[in-house]
């Protein structure tokens, strides 16, 4: 799987039902990664760990079930006592921080970023493989309309995502090399998902790694993408409004302009039946399918579509 975030760990969360989790593997995003406060903080690949686990806040679709945030609130008191508003507005809480250390020391020790996910995933029991795009440094750089350029954490986060972009650039991603392991899983799988998760900031980027296109465009046939746009807005997230702004149509039809030098099929959900011939003609065969993963048993149910309905 092409894999971002929480679209993403909804539907591994689904595959993980209908197959031998061992034959999973997932090619992460991890131009999302920033460093907070001397710590290396992965969104997406920790949100999958978590989710997977059964140990993602519910609430949130990220972060862990129980937090607390002791330490927090003592760094927002010296943040305020000592005038730093630029310091505390990214939420890591005491849980969450424990993962963040692990992967702080064993990165300082040598290890590569794939062998500490590895540990992580070991740690909480999970049974597939999470596979950073690369082990290189790729962050998401996004300048806004005024000509401000934001790190992605800070327009997700701190800017809430509520601002219109101009541009969105992978900073280090063309020096960046694909890891040894995520190019083995892409070469050797039946199937490939790229799964519903946003197709510029999450998708995007891992697209943006030398190799990783060029891989997919080989195997196109057998690779299956699912839209992440339905009925012309994204279940979650910036999607549709970032595709419009860099001048995409927010549509089933705009994700398969996007998707069709990679993957051969879309899954288009039902209420976007009637842009299946669209589809069609923007260069991938449309499968309908119910794709709102709201259930265990829907995920598990599209995930199925997903290894059944690439065409060979």
């Amino acid at each position: 799987m092409i894999s971002g975030g929480v679209g993403a760990a909804r539907l591994l969360a689904g595959m993980v039902q209908v197959t031998d989790p061992a034959r999973i593997a997932a090619v992460v995003n991890v131009a999302d990664d920033t460093e907070f406060h001397g710590l290396l903080v992965c969104p997406d690949l920790d949100t999958i760990t978590y989710t997977l686990a059964g140990a993602v806040n519910p609430d949130t679709g990220w972060g862990l079930a129980g937090e607390t945030w002791a330490a927090l609130g003592s760094l927002r008191r010296h943040a305020k006592a000592n005038g730093r508003a630029d310091i505390g507005w990214f939420a890591l809480g005491d849980l969450d921080l424990g993962t963040h250390l692990w992967r702080g020391h064993r990165l300082a020790e040598g290890a590569r970023l794939t062998e500490v996910t590895a540990e992580i995933t070991r740690t909480f029991g999970l049974g597939l493989r999470l596979l950073p795009v690369s082990d290189d440094a790729i962050r998401t750089k996004v300048t806004t309309h005024d000509g401000g350029t934001l790190t992605f954490q800070e327009y997700f986060v701190r800017a809430q995502h509520d601002v219109d972009v101009a541009t969105v650039r992978f900073s280090g991603a063309i020096e960046a090399r694909p890891t040894p392991e995520a190019t083995v899983a892409l070469r050797d799988a039946a199937v490939v998902v790229i799964a519903p998760s946003n197709p510029i900031v999450s998708v995007g980027p891992v697209l943006a790694v030398p190799g990783i296109g060029e891989a997919l465009s080989l195997r196109r046939e057998s690779v299956i993408a699912v839209s992440p746009i339905v009925g012309g807005a994204a279940l979650k997230g910036p999607a549709a409004r970032l595709m419009t702004n860099l001048g995409e149509e927010a549509s089933v039809v705009g994700v398969a302009r996007r998707y069709a030098p990679f993957a051969s099929a879309l899954i288009i959900d039902t209420v976007d039946a009637d842009l299946a011939g669209a589809v069609a003609q923007a260069g991938m065969t449309p499968v309908v399918a119910p794709s709102i993963m709201d259930t265990p048993e829907r995920a598990a149910e599209l995930a199925r579509v997903c290894l059944a309905g690439a065409p060979r």
